[in-house]
Parts: structure tokens; C-alpha cells; sequence
């Protein structure tokens, strides 16, 4: 047997340690004045040959898939490899597997003769961090006063949406002063249940009820609540419901309040389904994509597990996203059942179709469909309250916003049927006040509800829907002719009303609404009798003024003649009606701390009481 001679056994060894060396450099992406170039810097003084360590030009992650063909070509003795080589042995890589098999291909690296090899674990993805507040709210100015003789007739279409008080309780609770255009009036008070009676069947779907009272703050003004209760559905009656969730995961929901408040959400209803449901997901971020099929309810884990798989990343795609959402509903679609698209996301869309009135135009032809929209908000920073109301409103839906674990239940699961079913649509109501007993009224919030005279008999005119089991509550403050807490100054031409006109009605109270399916209105009239008033108000109707008057005073104070947090906060504790759920109780708290951050309001935003 030929001896091998010392000289040549090093310049194997040699070979090897510079393929090795060459190799590692690589796969760690070492750079000028890093440990490869110093072993070899430490060679050359040795008077070894120098390893050929290539240098890439970009400094990027090589995966382990590197290190590992490093390892196996070190293995037997190899020719030292130019720069060239090297460089484009390192270009041909490509990012292959799942992480399962790339922790296996880590494993077998470390486990190699004389190697060791333990790369760190990728950090998680940070949390989206917005750098600046460009929440979105619609500008808005509160109703005005109107005097009856000039304007005798107030319409607008009812409104079920709660997301405003959830998204300013948000905030009071984050110590944020709300904006003004974030806090609406009738969204605070739809947001509590006044016990207004419901009807006995379903042949009406609804009951009309009116309460009229003089007004806490003012008791030369009245105070007229309409109540509108709808026909409940317990939740194993409810028809089959086609449901698609269109969820948002671009980078902007990479935040707790976001993504996986929203999976938490969703879980919640998922666990509420039944055999005959059918659940669909869609996602969009840059692009949009059906991550589950129409799937049935009693397979929950499936619904579950495409839940949980959702990661936030990208931009916002938001117009794709729909279009996807409602041709996978119209896929499922179920005759005579619950046809919904329920969108969640923070509403900052950014790619595709992103202007409001476009996609406003896209929403209003989909529900032509049979296919109801429901928006879910979550999240701040960016949160664009304008367009998910706006969308909801057009697509035949509410609009709740999802702040807490307790508000996902209150919204999917306590008020599961009437956010899921629709007992009427188009729902109007029109009041015409008799100037011969009104002097002055106003319409508490509603301001972008209200509708011409002339759409109140128009059925092709859009207006709110009413679930199964929901409650509306409106607000009118009223000026009886003869009080001295008048508003508005006399007019020198104005002709005086006819005394005897209507004899002692107030008012007449007229409601439109469309039965599911159906394409002509119905009508309701309801006459309000001076007779009707109360000497004091209901509790009912003291939590719904503590409610409007601390949505008032948010918005600055300037429409309750003076009354601030004490009076509001002693109509709100003097209520005793039942509070099963805590949220009276919480109403409270709010209050007390908008008092502390806010402090007590101006003068100069208070209104004198007219004499």
C-alpha cells in the first residue's frame, strides 16, 4: 500500500476546512470582519492556504437548506471552489417545506460528525404599530329645532347599529377624550333595552309604542319616546343560516384588539351553529381567498381550525374581498333562509376599490341578491368608523363594534337572531306634529337617517331593517305651544296656528315597513294624545334621556339646558329597572369617568333655560 505522504494528507485537510469554512460563512451571510474571515485571516498567518469565502452582494437569510448541502459536500474531499462557484451555487437556493421541516433539516445538521449547528428561532412577527391616529369618523351637526307651524312633518329611517357606544366606550376606557362626529345619539341609546312591549305574532313583526313625559332637564318641555319591539325568535327556531365570514387580515389587524380578538369573536357564533347552517370564510389582505368552503355547522372543529390558521399580513384588498365573499354566499344560497356576509375588520382598506362611494354602489347591487351585510369593527388607530357604518346601512345590515370579549357575546350570541335574521325591511317612520299643541321639536340624533318628506311613501327608497327580537328607541324633545322654554324667536309675518286644529292630538305617528320578500310597504298609524302624557317619567324613559344627554354632553354640552355629569349621572343611578348583563351598571362607571378625565363643562357650552 502507497503511503500518503504529510504533505498531501494536509492539503486534504486543508481542502476540507475551506469547503467547510466556505459553506458556514455562507449560510450565517457572514460579512467583512466577521469569525469566517477572521479563521481565515488567522490561516494566512500560518502560512495555510485561505478558505474561498464567497461574499453575496445582498445581505440575506440563507436558509438551513444551505448549511445542510454545505455539510454533505464537506463530506468527502473536494477541490476548492472559486467565487464564482460558490455565488452561484448560493443563487440557485430556494426557500422550500414548512417549518416542521426545516427544524428536521436543523436536527440532521447538528447531529453531523464534528458539527455544531443550532440556528436561533425566527422571532414572531411584531404587532402592527400604527404611527399616527387616522381613525375615520362622517362629519356631522346635530338636528336642529324646527318649529311645528313651519315644518310640522319629521322622517327617518330607524337605525339598529350600536357601534358608536362600544367604540367610545373604547376609548373613555383607554382615556381618550372621544371626538365629537364618533359619539351618535341614537346608537347610545339603541344600545340598551327599555322592556318596550312586543307583539304577540308574527303577523306584525313588530309593536309601536309611545310614551310621552315632561323632559328631566326642562320640565316646560316633553320628552316623547317611540318604542318599536320586534317579534323574538328563540334560537333553535330560526331558519338555516348561510353565513359568510369575510374577515380582514392584512397587516393593519397584526394587533391584539384586532385579529385574535376577532378569532375569539368568531369562535363564540361558530359555537352556536347547528346541522342545517352553513359557514364559508374568506380572507383578503393584498389579494382575497376562500380559506373554508361552505362548510356545514355541526363541523365545528373544521370551522374552528381555519379560524385559528388566520395570520395577519399585507395590505388591504378590501373591494376584492366582497365581491368574493358575496359570490361564495350566493353559492350557498339557502331559499327561504339566513343569506348574511358578516365583515370584520379595522375598515382600512387601502388596494383595489378604496373609495367610500364606490364601495357603497358595489354593496347596494349585492343585496338585490337576497344577501344581507353585517360589519363588525374592530380595533383603533385606524379605524374607519364612516365606511363600515356606511356599508352596513346600504347592504341591508347593522353595525356593531367589537371591543371586548363580552361585547363579541353580546352581539353574537346574546343578540344572535336579531344580528342574523331580518323580520322587516325599509322600516320609516314619519311623524306629523299639530302646530296648534307643538310649538317647537327636535329629533334626538338620526342625523344621518333622515329622509324628504317624499320618501316616506316611496319603496324604492332604502331604509333601516329590524332583526327578530330587536328594539328601537327615538327620541323627540318637544316645545308645547303656550311654555315659555321656547328656542326659536318669534317671526313678525308668521301666521298663528288654527287653536282647534287636531283637536288633542300632539301628533300623528305614521310607520312604513316591508315584510321579507316582499316589494310593497306597509303602513302604521299611531295618533299621540296630549291626554297621553305622564306627570313623570317611566325608568325606561329616564335611562334613555341620562343616555342621550351623555352623548350630548360628549359632543360638548350645548343641548340640555345646563344639565352636566351630576344630573346625569343622578338619572342614571335612580333607575331601577333589572341589569342582568352589568351594562347599566357599566353606563354608570363611563360616566363617572368621562366626569374625571373631562371635567365639569364650560359655561360657555351650556344653554340658558329660555324664560
Amino acid at each position: 500500500m502507497t503511503a500518503v505522504q504529510p504533505s498531501h494528507r494536509r492539503a486534504t485537510v486543508h481542502c476540507l476546512s475551506a469547503a467547510l469554512l466556505a459553506a458556514l460563512a455562507l449560510a450565517g451571510c457572514q460579512s467583512t470582519g466577521s469569525p469566517a474571515d477572521a479563521k481565515a485571516e488567522a490561516g494566512a498567518q500560518r502560512g495555510q492556504p485561505a478558505p474561498a469565502v464567497a461574499k453575496p452582494a445582498k445581505t440575506e437569510a440563507v436558509t438551513d437548506a444551505a448549511a445542510a448541502g454545505a455539510v454533505a459536500n464537506a463530506a468527502a474531499p473536494a477541490p476548492v471552489q472559486s467565487r464564482a462557484d460558490v455565488r452561484g451555487r448560493l443563487e440557485a437556493v430556494q426557500v422550500t417545506g414548512s417549518r416542521v421541516a426545516e427544524a428536521r433539516r436543523s436536527a440532521k445538521v447538528a447531529q453531523a460528525p464534528g458539527i455544531a449547528y443550532a440556528p436561533p428561532a425566527p422571532p414572531p412577527p411584531p404587532y402592527y404599530s400604527q404611527p399616527a391616529n387616522t381613525e375615520k369618523y362622517a362629519q356631522r351637526e346635530d338636528n336642529p329645532v324646527q318649529r311645528a307651524s313651519e315644518q310640522p312633518l319629521s322622517t327617518f329611517s330607524i337605525d339598529v347599529d350600536t357601534g358608536s357606544y362600544a367604540n367610545v366606550r373604547r376609548m373613555l376606557n383607554d382615556g381618550v377624550r372621544p371626538p365629537a362626529d364618533a359619539v351618535r345619539a341614537e346608537e347610545f341609546i339603541n344600545y340598551f333595552d327599555y322592556g318596550h312591549p312586543a307583539p304577540v305574532s308574527r303577523a306584525v313583526p313588530f309593536k309601536v309604542s309611545t310614551e310621552l313625559a315632561p323632559a328631566p332637564w326642562n320640565a316646560q318641555r316633553q320628552l316623547l319616546m317611540i318604542g318599536i319591539k320586534g317579534f323574538e325568535v328563540p334560537k333553535q327556531n330560526l331558519p338555516p343560516s348561510n353565513l359568510v365570514f369575510l374577515i380582514d387580515t392584512s397587516g393593519s389587524m397584526n394587533s391584539p384588539d384586532k385579529l385574535p380578538l376577532l378569532k375569539s369573536a368568531f369562535s363564540m357564533l361558530t359555537k352556536q351553529l347547528r346541522p342545517q347552517d352553513r359557514i364559508s370564510i374568506v380572507v383578503y389582505a393584498g389579494s382575497a381567498g376562500l380559506v373554508l368552503p361552505p362548510t356545514p355547522g355541526d363541523r365545528q372543529q373544521d370551522i374552528l381550525d381555519a379560524l385559528e390558521r388566520l395570520q395577519a399580513g399585507g395590505s388591504t384588498n378590501g373591494g376584492d374581498g366582497i365581491r368574493l365573499a358575496y359570490a361564495t354566499a350566493r353559492q350557498a344560497f339557502i331559499k327561504d333562509g339566513v343569506n348574511r356576509v358578516i365583515l370584520a375588520t379595522d375598515g382600512d382598506f387601502n388596494v383595489g376599490t378604496v373609495g367610500t362611494d364606490a364601495l357603497e354602489t358595489m354593496v347596494a347591487d349585492q343585496r338585490k341578491s337576497g344577501i344581507a351585510l353585517t360589519t363588525l369593527g374592530f380595533g383603533q388607530g385606524n379605524y374607519n368608523d364612516e365606511l363600515s357604518e356606511k356599508l352596513a346601512d346600504v347592504g341591508d345590515g347593522n353595525h356593531a363594534y367589537i371591543d371586548t370579549l363580552q361585547e363579541a357575546r353580546k352581539v353574537l350570541v346574546q343578540e344572535m337572531g336579531s344580528t342574523l335574521l331580518t323580520i322587516a325591511r325599509d322600516v320609516k317612520i314619519q311623524i306629523e306634529f299639530n302646530p296648534a299643541q307643538v310649538a317647537e321639536y327636535r329629533l334626538i340624533g338620526y342625523e344621518n337617517r333622515v329622509l324628504k318628506r317624499e320618501d316616506f311613501a316611496n319603496d324604492k327608497v332604502d331604509a333601516g331593517d329590524i332583526g327578530a327580537g330587536h328594539e328601537v328607541t327615538a327620541l323627540y324633545e318637544i316645545t308645547p305651544v303656550g311654555s315659555k322654554a321656547t328656542r326659536l324667536p318669534p317671526l313678525r309675518y308668521a301666521q298663528a296656528a288654527p287653536a282647534a286644529a287636531g283637536g288633542g292630538e300632539m301628533a300623528n305617528l305614521k310607520l312604513r315597513y316591508k315584510r321579507p320578500g316582499e316589494d310593497r310597504s306597509q303602513l302604521i298609524e299611531t295618533p299621540i294624545l296630549r291626554s297621553s302624557e305622564r306627570a313623570a317619567a317611566s325608568d325606561s324613559l329616564r335611562m334613555a334621556s341620562a343616555v342621550a344627554a351623555f352623548a350630548d354632553a360628549l359632543r360638548g354640552g350645548s343641548q340640555y339646558d345646563g344639565w352636566g355629569w351630576e344630573q346625569i349621572l343622578g338619572a342614571a343611578r335612580g333607575v331601577k329597572l333589572a341589569d342582568p348583563w352589568g351594562q347599566r351598571a357599566e353606563f354608570v362607571r363611563l360616566v363617572e369617568r368621562a366626569k374625571a378625565q373631562i371635567g365639569e363643562l364650560k359655561p360657555a357650552e351650556k344653554v340658558a333655560v329660555s324664560q
